[in-house]
């Protein structure tokens, strides 16, 4: 079911294990960050291809939060997207870029144990062809961000 754009997130090698059980809670809660990459178009402006993503499991999701979860077809693949209002039965989450697909209007709402971790920072990696020196200034500007909650997305869905 994937289209190319569904956010799929790739893990930068090397790296310890993400947390599986909840912060504070046996040996698994030592590692609750983790850095993955992002794969596809879906998170655009948000988050773009390339992009690297500070995540923490366990952490507590609110409605505008971004979120990676496993997809609910396919159980082996990750994905970003933002959760935007809690259902019954788990979160209707959506993509940023309405035009990539793979949310949950195609797929409904996914059940709370498929979300995994809310994403923190976002570095943006200098691109190759950024030689200028102002595209160096503002690429340093901006490389990286914490990635807020958008608490908008979850009132204009309610208001349809």
């Amino acid at each position: 079911m994937d289209r190319g754009g569904a956010g799929e997130m790739r893990e930068v090698p090397e790296l310890p294990e993400p947390a599986q059980e909840q912060p504070g809670r046996g040996p698994a809660a030592r590692v609750p960050f983790q850095v993955v990459e992002v794969t596809g178009p879906s998170m655009v402006p948000t988050l773009h291809h390339g992009d690297w993503l500070l995540v923490q499991y366990g952490a507590t999701v609110r409605p505008g939060d971004v979120v990676i979860l496993r997809h609910p077809f396919q159980q082996d693949l990750l994905i970003v997207k933002r959760a935007a209002e809690r259902r019954r039965g788990g979160w209707w989450v959506l993509a940023d870029n309405p035009f990539a697909g793979g949310d949950s209007t195609d797929y409904g709402t996914v059940p709370e144990e498929l979300v995994l971790a809310r994403v923190r920072a976002r570095y943006r990696p200098l691109k190759k062809d950024q030689r200028s020196l102002w595209g160096v200034v503002t690429w340093a500007v901006s490389a990286l961000r914490p990635v807020a909650a958008a608490r908008s997305v979850s009132r204009r869905l309610r208001a349809r």
